[in-house]
C-alpha cells in the first residue's frame, strides 16, 4: 500500500469516528439557561407602532417575596448607546466573551433584584426608529416615552408586580435620562389612581453627565493633579473649557456641544491616552464584539427583536438629534427627585470624562436644603471582602461613592465592588444602612 493510500485510509477512519460539525451540533450562541425572562418590545404610545425593546430578568436569589423585590431599571448613555451593553458586557446575569460566548456573572445586579433593560430612546439599539423625526431631541419627551414604556411592562404583569420598588438606574448620559424619568413619574403619579401609579423608591447614577456646565469645568484640573499635562496645557484647556461653558449660559446648544467637544479630542491628543474613560487602560473598552453577536439572526430571534433592525452599540442618528441636549442641565430634576427619593451617585476613581471631580463639582451647586449637611458629612473608607473597594460619603437620602479601580463603566471593571455596593445601597445594609443621628440631624434642620 503506497503512503498516500494509507493516509487516505487514515483520514476515512478519524472522519468516521470524528464526523464534522454540523450546525445542528453546535451550542446555541444563546443558550437557553441566558434567555431574559421576557424580552420583544414596549409599547409607548396608542397611535404608532413606536416602541422601545427591552430584555428583562427575574431575581435569581430575592430575599424577599417577588411581591416586594425590588425592580431594577438601566438605561445606557450616549446618546443613543444601546442598554445591552450594560446588559452583556456589565452587570447582566450573563457576559459575553471575546470568542463570543455567553457566561454567568458571578457579580449581575439581579442576584437579588430583577432587571429591566431598555433600549431608549427611539432610535437606540434594537428600538428602530420609523426615521430621523421620531427620534426625540430632549430630555421630556424622552422621560415620557420610558415612563410610557415602564406603565406598559408593569401592565403586562398582575397588579402585584406594582407594588415592588422601582430603581431608575444608569451611567454616563443616563445622567440625563434618569433624573428626567424620575422627574417625570413623580409628577404624573398623582395624575393616576393609585393602583397604576410607579413605585418609584430612588435613583442611580454612574459616571454620569448631569449639569454640563459645571462638570466641562473640571477637565484640566483633572487631568493636571494625575500628572497628564503640565501648567502651559492646563490654562489651555481651561480657556477651552469656558468657551463650552459661556455659548451653554448664552443658550447656544449647537455650539456649546461643539466647543465641549472640543474640549475632550484636545485632551485627549494631548493625553495620548487609549480612552479618557479610564486613564489605566491600554486599550478602549472591548465592546466591539457585541455588534458581530447581536446581529446575528440566531441571536434576534432569541431576544425577540425585530429581524430587519441592524445593532448598533452607539446610534449616530439619535447623537445627532439630541446634539442641542448635550450642554443642557437636568440638575433642577435631580432636586427635585433627592426631596421625594433616595439618589446614589457613583464614580470610577480613573473615569476622565464623567468622572468623580466632575460629579462633585456640580453636586455643590445642588439647591437642596440637605447639601450643606451632605458635605459636611464624613467621607469613609468603604471595604468589601475586607479590601478597599473606594469612599462613601452619605446624608439624607443622598450617597456618593467612589469605586476605586474602575474607569467610566464601573460594573464591568470592579464586578464585586459594584454588587455590593447596588445590594448595600438598594436595602440599606452594611456601609449603607441608615444612620440615626443623621435622620435626628435632618429633622432639627427642617425645623429651624
Amino acid at each position: 500500500m503506497s503512503s498516500s493510500s494509507s493516509l487516505l485510509t487514515i483520514l476515512g477512519l478519524l472522519l468516521s469516528t470524528f464526523p464534522p460539525l454540523t450546525n445542528s451540533d453546535l451550542p446555541p450562541l444563546y443558550p437557553k439557561a441566558a434567555l431574559p425572562t421576557e424580552s420583544g418590545y414596549l409599547p409607548i404610545n396608542t397611535s404608532s407602532s413606536a416602541a422601545l425593546f427591552f430584555a428583562f430578568y427575574e431575581a435569581q436569589k430575592p430575599l424577599s417575596p417577588l411581591a416586594s423585590t425590588p425592580l431594577l431599571v438601566w438605561l445606557q448613555g450616549g446618546p443613543g448607546c444601546s442598554s445591552m451593553v450594560g446588559n452583556l458586557f456589565e452587570l447582566g446575569p450573563w457576559l459575553i466573551s471575546d470568542d463570543l460566548l455567553l457566561s454567568p456573572n458571578p457579580f449581575s445586579w439581579n442576584r437579588r433584584f430583577a432587571l429591566l433593560f431598555i433600549d431608549s430612546p427611539l432610535g437606540t439599539g434594537f428600538s428602530s426608529a420609523s426615521s430621523p423625526v421620531s427620534i426625540p431631541g430632549e430630555q421630556p419627551t424622552v422621560a415620557a416615552h420610558l415612563f410610557s414604556a415602564i406603565q406598559s411592562f408593569l401592565s403586562s404583569h398582575p397588579l402585584s408586580f406594582r407594588s415592588r420598588p422601582l430603581f431608575l438606574t444608569g451611567e454616563s448620559y443616563a445622567g440625563k435620562y434618569v433624573p428626567a424619568a424620575a422627574y417625570h413619574i413623580l409628577r404624573q403619579n398623582p395624575i393616576f389612581p393609585p393602583p397604576l401609579r410607579i413605585n418609584l423608591a430612588g435613583v442611580a447614577i454612574g459616571n454620569g453627565l448631569t449639569h454640563p456646565t459645571a462638570q466641562i469645568g473640571t477637565h484640566a484640573s483633572a487631568a493636571y493633579f494625575a500628572g497628564l499635562i503640565n501648567d502651559r496645557q492646563r490654562a489651555k484647556l481651561e480657556d477651552l473649557q469656558n468657551d463650552a461653558t459661556a455659548l451653554a449660559r448664552a443658550g447656544k446648544w449647537l455650539e456649546a456641544a461643539d466647543a465641549r467637544g472640543l474640549v475632550l479630542e484636545w485632551l485627549q491628543n494631548a493625553t495620548g491616552l487609549a480612552t479618557l474613560y479610564d486613564l489605566t487602560k491600554k486599550k478602549p473598552y472591548a465592546t466591539a464584539k457585541l455588534t458581530v453577536f447581536l446581529n446575528r439572526e440566531e441571536v434576534k430571534a432569541a431576544l425577540g427583536a425585530k429581524k430587519e433592525t441592524t445593532w448598533v452599540e452607539c446610534s449616530k442618528a439619535v447623537s445627532h438629534v439630541m446634539k442641542k441636549d448635550i450642554m443642557k442641565s437636568v440638575k433642577f430634576m435631580v432636586e427635585e427627585v433627592v426631596k421625594n427619593s433616595r439618589v446614589l451617585l457613583y464614580q470610577g476613581i480613573f473615569d476622565l470624562r464623567d468622572g468623580v471631580a466632575s460629579t462633585e463639582a456640580w453636586m455643590k451647586e445642588m439647591n437642596w436644603e440637605g447639601i450643606g449637611s451632605f458635605l459636611d458629612a464624613e467621607r469613609r473608607v468603604w471595604r468589601v471582602e475586607g479590601e478597599v473597594a473606594g469612599y462613601l460619603q452619605k446624608w439624607g437620602n443622598l450617597t456618593h461613592v467612589v469605586v476605586s479601580g474602575a474607569g467610566h463603566l464601573v460594573p464591568a471593571d470592579q464586578g464585586r465592588s459594584t454588587q455590593a455596593m447596588i445590594e448595600g445601597w438598594v436595602l440599606k445594609s452594611g456601609d449603607f444602612g441608615e444612620e440615626e443621628e443623621e435622620e435626628k440631624d435632618f429633622s432639627l434642620r427642617r425645623s429651624e
